[in-house]
């Protein structure tokens, strides 16, 4: 007996090695490779109409907090230096600031009505805030909190983007079909060029020689020239744009098609439509993985992402998540895809290495747009 019971002491010692071996190593495959002990990674996502944004712990798969920020929360970005996480408040005419230590709101800044986006500048030290509804550019001071110059716009500006060497602020100008030039430094209008109906997304090579930019009132991508100022060329395609995503290289564009259930590739060095592939019911939003190996395709029609391993033109196995799936971002080191669903009130997380459906987190009531920060 005394045998036995030394036997069954061991195997239960054994067991317990094991079961707590393999609980580390499932610990160490679930965990981000970006991050280290001490840092956390959470994922900030507004929901329209809750006016909140949903705090994601991204290691526990698990929401932690809700923020409540203002009416019709958008354009959540993380920002690039500080311990902040910025967004608009269309409906109320502000910027807000989250501080993500503390997961308060720790300003509100007046920008004007209906602004839809935040954008900083290459360093960090400004944000630039469009405002729809007061045809107004607002530099803000990312220290201070404090809007330190304004500037006119055309009719209706979508948004803003500060060109990668951080020189100019391009801001597209929906109503009257136009793209505001503005030194980045001073906000003086540097020219004002006519584009396709309707412009609203805007990409812009990483030599900052060329803009790209989506229109919604036509099949059209309108083409700027940076260094002259002036339109080179409108790209027809078949249907209007939903997405821009620029290859790191900036050699190619791939534009989603939601009317052509397509995606369809821009050469950029060309100015050229180079391809048109069939991807499904109805592709608006794509996510590309740093090598340009796999572009990841939000199908919002079918409630499902569409990787395509982009050298070969070639797309997998469709990976299944809620409804009307839309905006996705890469987790830094993109061991996840985390992807926005906005009818099912819920955001997906995608293990790009197994191209496989981790897990479902519920949020707030529509979901819009995501940032993540690790901290």
């Amino acid at each position: 007996m005394k045998i036995l019971s030394r036997f069954n002491s061991r195997l239960v010692f054994l067991l317990v090695l094991i079961f707590a071996g393999a609980a580390q190593q499932i610990a160490k495959e679930h965990r981000p490779s970006v991050l280290r002990p001490g840092l956390r990674m959470y994922a900030y996502v507004t929901n329209s109409a809750d006016g909140t944004v949903t705090v994601v712990d991204l290691v526990r798969l698990s929401s932690v907090a809700t923020i409540s920020v203002g009416p019709a929360p958008s354009g959540v970005r993380a920002h690039p230096t500080r311990d902040e996480v910025w967004g608009v408040s269309t409906d109320s005419g502000y910027a807000w600031v989250i501080d993500t230590r503390s997961g308060q709101v720790k300003s509100r800044i007046t920008v004007g009505a209906a602004p839809f986006a935040v954008e900083f500048s290459p360093d960090g030290k400004r944000a630039f805030v469009a405002a729809s509804g007061a045809d107004r550019l607002s530099a803000i001071d990312c220290a201070s909190h404090k809007v330190i110059a304004t500037a006119r716009t055309g009719r209706r500006p979508w948004l803003a983007r500060v060109t990668p060497d951080g020189k100019l602020v391009l801001v597209p100008n929906r109503e009257d079909s136009t793209v505001s030039v503005l030194d980045a430094a001073t906000l003086t209008t540097l020219a004002t060029v006519r584009v396709a109906a309707h412009p609203e997304g805007l990409e812009v090579l990483p030599d900052s020689s060329k803009a790209f930019v989506s229109t919604a009132g036509a099949a059209q991508v309108s083409v700027l020239d940076l260094k002259q100022l002036a339109l080179l060329t409108n790209l027809p395609l078949a249907s209007a744009p939903a997405d821009l995503v620029l290859k790191p290289d900036g050699g190619e564009l791939y534009v989603p098609s939601p009317a052509t259930h397509g995606l369809v590739i821009l050469n950029t060095w060309a100015n050229e439509v180079a391809e048109h592939i069939l991807v499904g019911d109805a592709p608006s939003r794509a996510s590309l993985t740093a090598d340009a190996k796999y572009l990841y395709v939000t199908d919002a029609a079918a409630g499902r992402v569409l990787p395509i391993e982009i050298t070969f033109r070639h797309v997998l196995l469709p990976i299944a998540v809620g409804r009307r799936p839309g905006v996705a971002r890469f987790t830094p080191g993109e061991d996840m895809l985390l992807v926005v669903n906005e009818d099912s009130d819920d955001l997906a997380v995608i293990r790009p290495r197994t191209q496989s459906l981790l897990t479902m987190i519920p949020v707030g009531h529509r979901p819009r747009d995501l940032a993540v920060k690790v901290f």
